[in-house]
């Protein structure tokens, strides 16, 4: 998921892959990968991806599937 959500923010911006890369200082392959949700992208390159794109990562406790219970 936060791979889509780099991608659309980073064509919001009118960037390419290689213009995001040249901002964070990684190579465009870096970007492609973790547009494609590969999980060997390391943390710290994902959050400069972030920063660069004005994103920040935030965590959130893990749904229970209780919530979809408490509507019915």
């Amino acid at each position: 998921m936060a791979g889509l959500a780099v991608k659309r923010a980073r064509l919001a911006q009118g960037l390419t892959q290689a213009a995001l890369a040249a901002k964070v200082g990684t190579r465009q392959a870096t970007i492609s990968k973790l547009e494609a949700g590969e999980p060997a992208t390391r943390m710290h390159v994902l959050i400069d991806v972030l920063a660069a794109l004005g994103m920040e990562l935030q965590s959130m406790p893990r749904s229970t599937g209780s919530e979809i219970q408490d509507i019915f």
